[in-house]
């Protein structure tokens, strides 16, 4: 008798654990999914990430690159001439551009003689492809930023559509993620550096 009795207590123990471990089952799979939505928001809350579309960052960035974007880096600190930013373009705020800042508030900016002077002083430029083949003077009021592409003959920037909004900033361009070989920490020039 005693046999037939754990027999039946074992048939009934059975059934109750396995509906033990279809809820915990169940319960870790919503935790996991739970945890992957807060990654995901608290990620897309401090970056974005973003492909670099067409030729106006040549030689810096190329086109088809993707990079990450540190959308916090201008809440602890300043913006300086030489950042690389992605920015909602102000003719139309569905589209992102990436440019490099040349003018801050208060800045005079002038292209002459194939030189790009900001307050009068010439600035280095390692970094572009080529040495701007246009002229110009601009003074960027309070509030807005003058950007230019490093690709200085082909780029739609602060030259063609005027100064930029700060307003519409998204980030500072941090890293080079895709592709693989492209991979590094984008540099952020000091644009009054010694020729």
């Amino acid at each position: 008798m005693n046999t037939v009795e754990q027999n039946m207590q074992t048939e009934q123990a059975e059934p109750v654990e396995e509906q033990l471990n279809w809820k915990r089952f169940v319960l870790d799979i919503v935790e996991t999914l739970i945890l992957a939505v807060i990654l995901f928001v608290g990620i897309n809350a401090i970056s974005a990430r973003v492909r670099v579309d067409g030729y106006s960052m040549q030689p810096t960035l190329e086109d088809g690159e993707f990079i990450l974007v540190n959308k916090m880096s201008y809440q602890w600190s300043e913006i300086e001439r030489g950042d690389i930013i992605v920015f909602h373009f102000p003719l139309n705020p569905e589209e992102e551009l990436i440019k490099r800042v040349i003018g801050l508030p208060g800045d005079k900016v002038q292209v002459q003689n194939n030189q790009v002077y900001v307050n009068g002083l010439p600035l280095s430029e390692p970094y572009i492809s080529q040495l701007p083949a246009y002229s110009g003077e601009w003074v960027v009021a309070d509030g807005y930023l003058f950007v230019l592409g490093d690709n200085r003959n082909n780029s739609n920037d602060s030259k063609d559509w005027g100064p930029l909004p700060i307003e519409n900033i998204v980030g500072k361009a941090v890293l080079i993620y895709w592709p693989p070989p492209m991979w590094g920490v984008i540099e952020h020039t000091d644009v009054f550096a010694a020729q």
